[in-house]
C-alpha cells in the first residue's frame, strides 16, 4: 500500500473511469455486472493516466506503470482509507432516511464561511463515492463533510471503516429502500452505525432533540450535542412558509432575527437548524451562519422553486420513500396558496410494503384535502376522491398537458428518481 500510495501523492488524482481521463492521474480498475475495467487500464495509460491498478493477472508487470492488486474496489478503499489517516482534521459523516444531501450541502456551506471544506459532491454517498471524495483530501482542507448513504445492511459501518469520522450526524430514521433492508428494523440498525463509528473514535455526535427516535438511540459514551425547537443547545423557530422556509434561531447569549431562504417545506427546518448547530460548534459567527444560510440555493431537484410562464413549481423529484412523501405532502398543505396542486410518482424500492406505503399516501392526501394527479403503475390501484388522474408515465402526464394545461397553480412535483417527474416543468 506505502508503494502504490507514495505513486498516488505523485499522480493529479483518481480516475475510475477510462473515458474521463486526466493528463497525469491513476486510473483504477474496477468491474460490474456489464462493465470491466481491467480492458481498458491500456487505454487508459495511451490517454494520459500516468499509472494504472488492475485486478486480473494477465495485465501483471506489463508494462511496469501498470500494478495488480487481488481487487480494485478494496484497493480504492483502503487506499482512500490510508489517505483519510494522514489528515488530523475534523470528518463529520451525514446519514439519514432523508435529508442528508440538503443538510450536507448546507453544513459545508457554513462551514465555509469560516473553514476550506472538502463536501460530498451531490449525493455520491456509495462505497465508491465516498472514497473518490476522501482521496481528493489535500493541505488546505480543514474539515470533511462526508455523505454516507445505505441500501443494504452493513453500508454504514463499510462506509465509516473508510471515513473514520470524528462527527456524525442521523438526519432521521425513516422507511428508505425497504426492499433492501426488509423491514424497518433494518434501517434502524444500518443508520446507527454512524453513532457506533463515531463512539469508537470518541467524537461528538450532533441529534435532533425534537426527534424521539434518534434521542432513544444515541450512544452512552459520546460527547452529544442537540438543535430543535426546545430543550437543545441550538433552538429554532419556523416563522413562516411562504412557501420558502422563515426561521430564527438562537443559542447561549444570541438571538437571530428572522430571515428568509431559498428551499421550501417544514422538513427542511430542521436541515437548516443541523447546519447552524455545526457553524455554532465550530464557532462560525452567527452572523456569518445567517449569511450562508439565506444566500444557499438548491441546484439538485431537491426543493426547488420554478416559476413557468403558468405556475408555480415545488421541484422535490429527485428521491422519494413513505417518509419523505408523507413529510412534502404535509408541508405542502400548510402553505398558503389559493389553488394547489400535488403531481406525485410512484416510491420505489420498497418491496413487499410498497402496496400498504402507497395506499397509506393515498389516504394521506384525502386527509390533507389535497388534489392532484398520480404517475406510475404503484399508485393505479387506488382511488381517491383528491385525486383527479392516474397516468402510467410522464409520457402520458405531457400528453394530456398539452390538450389541458394546468394555470395560475402551485404544484409540488414529488416522486422516485426513476418516474422522472422533472420532465414535466417544461409543460406546466
Amino acid at each position: 500500500m506505502e508503494t502504490l500510495y507514495n505513486y498516488f501523492l505523485q499522480s493529479t488524482g483518481i480516475s475510475i473511469d477510462s473515458r474521463n481521463i486526466h493528463a497525469g492521474c491513476m486510473f483504477i480498475a474496477l468491474k460490474g455486472p456489464s462493465f470491466n475495467g481491467n480492458t481498458f487500464a491500456g487505454k487508459a495509460i495511451e490517454n494520459g493516466a500516468t499509472y494504472a491498478v488492475v485486478d486480473e493477472k494477465e495485465f501483471e508487470d506489463v508494462p511496469n506503470n501498470i500494478f495488480y492488486v487481488e481487487n480494485g474496489l478494496h484497493f480504492l478503499q483502503k487506499l482512500a482509507n490510508y489517505h483519510r489517516r494522514q489528515f488530523d482534521i475534523p470528518v463529520i459523516g451525514i446519514t439519514g432516511s432523508n435529508g442528508k444531501t440538503s443538510t450536507k450541502e448546507l453544513i459545508a456551506a457554513v462551514l465555509s464561511e469560516k473553514y476550506t471544506v472538502l463536501a460530498t459532491k451531490g449525493n455520491l454517498n456509495n462505497h465508491i463515492g465516498v472514497p473518490l471524495t476522501l482521496l481528493q483530501l489535500n493541505d488546505q482542507h480543514e474539515i470533511a463533510v462526508i455523505e454516507m448513504g445505505a441500501n443494504h445492511f452493513g453500508d454504514i459501518k463499510e462506509l465509516c471503516d473508510i471515513a473514520e469520522p470524528t462527527h456524525g450526524i442521523i438526519t432521521n430514521i425513516g422507511k428508505a429502500h425497504l426492499e433492501g433492508f426488509k423491514n424497518f428494523e433494518g434501517v434502524l440498525k444500518t443508520k446507527k452505525e454512524l453513532y457506533d463509528a463515531v463512539e469508537a473514535n470518541e467524537g461528538l455526535v450532533m441529534y435532533n432533540a425534537d426527534d424521539t427516535l434518534l434521542k432513544e438511540n444515541l450512544p452512552i459514551n459520546t460527547l452529544l450535542m442537540s438543535y430543535g425547537t426546545k430543550n437543545a443547545e441550538i433552538t429554532g423557530t419556523l416563522e413562516r412558509l411562504t412557501p420558502f422556509v422563515e426561521l430564527s434561531w438562537k443559542k447561549a447569549g444570541y438571538q437571530s432575527p428572522v430571515f428568509a431562504t431559498h428551499l421550501v417545506g417544514q422538513y427542511n427546518f430542521y436541515n437548516f437548524l443541523a447546519a447552524i448547530a455545526f457553524g455554532a460548534l465550530f464557532e462560525v459567527e452567527p452572523e456569518k451562519i445567517n449569511k450562508a444560510v439565506q444566500t444557499y440555493e438548491p441546484t439538485n431537484k431537491r426543493s426547488q422553486v420554478a416559476e413557468t410562464k403558468s405556475n408555480t413549481l415545488i421541484l422535490d423529484c429527485y428521491n422519494a420513500n413513505p417518509t419523505s412523501m408523507r413529510s412534502a405532502l404535509e408541508s405542502f398543505a400548510q402553505i398558503d396558496h389559493a389553488d394547489k396542486y400535488v403531481i406525485i410518482g410512484d416510491m420505489l424500492e420498497l418491496g413487499g410494503e410498497s402496496y400498504k406505503e402507497h395506499h397509506a399516501i393515498i389516504d394521506l392526501i384525502d386527509d390533507l384535502g389535497l388534489t392532484g394527479w398520480t404517475v406510475g403503475s404503484e399508485f393505479s390501484y387506488f382511488h381517491s376522491d383528491g385525486i383527479t388522474n392516474h397516468f402510467s408515465n410522464t409520457q402520458e402526464v405531457i400528453a394530456f398537458l398539452k390538450t389541458s394545461p394546468l394555470n395560475k397553480k402551485l404544484i409540488l412535483l414529488k416522486g422516485s428518481r426513476g418516474i422522472g417527474l422533472e420532465v414535466l416543468e417544461e409543460y406546466l
